[in-house]
């Protein structure tokens, strides 16, 4: 946005209020008659396909000369505003955001003191997305998607391979289900996490193994099989014969609440094979499987319903744990998604 400021010296201005003094009445008048027209605004919200805000979008006002030429940028809420508009004249507006087609205006020429709403500025994915991806079947989109998962760690090291960032994502057959599941539990970082989690039950004498270096062997088999047995069964077998997707979609765009209450839902809630959200019966199944399956190989004591339902409620907890920080932080910390729409 161009500012002229005028500045004068104090004699300039004792002479000008002397004029003004003595000025005609004529003169008066004709200054009445003519009076500078207000100035205009224009705002608007920049939103996707799915109704979710887009913030960051770059927002490009064009007019009839440079001087009125005006860049902003749409705020976190997807919020823009253009101030300062001189009536009268075709402004266009040109909406534009990395993975999506660009959004043009009709001309806008606005009244004196016009408050214009451009209410949804609604932006398209891009063309070229959806080109290069009709080029490739179903399967190889899928293929490409898992290698990037695959290359999802947080802080460069820790598995973040069950993450969708890409909205456009397609469904993953039972052969990459199976891929992810087996990448996921014979990754290092799984079984490093496993001997922490038993040094951790080690020292709280829980379950009720014995002490020492074969205690401690079992605890890291049992921590190792639970992950196991909710990592395949949860998500690679049952979604496999219901046709459901094992893998939490990032949401990323809207308000706070909405993202929130994607996220708490995610245990319950997943994306079908045919694009649609359902009921999560293979991450519940999984998570009651993890528990049922504990009690071959837990000490006596630890067996019974108690031990399926304290499973089950420990999974669900963490999964939606798991959700709000995905939501929220994680991508931030995963180097290889920052780059992806």
């Amino acid at each position: 946005m161009f500012k002229v400021f005028l500045t004068m010296s104090l004699k300039h201005c004792l002479y000008f209020l002397i004029l003004s003094v003595f000025a005609t009445g004529a003169a008066v008048a004709q200054q009445i008659s003519a009076p500078q027209q207000q100035s205009g605004t224009i705002i608007g919200t920049v939103i996707d396909v799915n109704n979710g805000t887009v913030p960051g979008a770059t927002v490009v006002l064009e007019g009839p000369s440079l001087p009125d030429r005006q860049r902003v940028v749409a705020n976190d809420n997807g919020f823009f505003q253009l101030s300062h508009l001189n009536p009268g004249i075709p402004y266009r507006l040109t909406v534009s955001a990395k993975g999506f087609a660009d959004w043009t205006s009709p001309a806008l020429i606005l009244k004196p003191g016009q408050y214009l709403d451009l209410a949804n500025v609604r932006l398209q994915i891009a063309e070229v997305v959806t080109t290069v991806s009709a080029a490739l079947s179903a399967e190889e989109i899928a293929t490409q998607q898992v290698k990037l998962e695959e290359q999802q760690r947080v802080l460069g090291f820790i598995p973040n391979f069950y993450v969708v960032y890409d909205h456009n994502a397609v469904p993953l057959t039972p052969k990459l289900k199976f891929r992810l599941a087996l990448k996921t539990m014979t990754d290092p970082v799984t079984f490093l996490g496993s001997a922490f989690v038993a040094g951790i039950d080690q020292a709280a004498d829980t379950p009720n193994y014995q002490q020492g270096l074969k205690g401690y062997g079992q605890r890291f088999g049992a921590n190792y099989a639970n992950g196991l047995t909710d990592i395949m069964v949860g998500g690679a077998i049952l979604p496999s014969l219901l046709h459901q997707d094992p893998r939490y979609f990032y949401q990323g765009t809207g308000t706070n609440k909405s993202r929130v209450l994607h996220a708490l839902s995610s245990p319950f809630i997943c994306k079908g094979d045919n694009g649609r959200w359902q009921p999560n019966y293979s991450g519940l199944g999984g998570y009651l499987a993890a528990g049922a399956i504990a009690n071959t190989y837990y000490p006596e004591p630890n067996r019974g319903p108690g031990l399926v339902f304290s499973t089950f409620g420990i999974d669900v907890a963490a999964d939606m744990a798991n959700g709000v920080i995905q939501e929220f932080l994680l991508r931030k910390l995963t180097p290889s998604a920052k780059n992806q729409p």
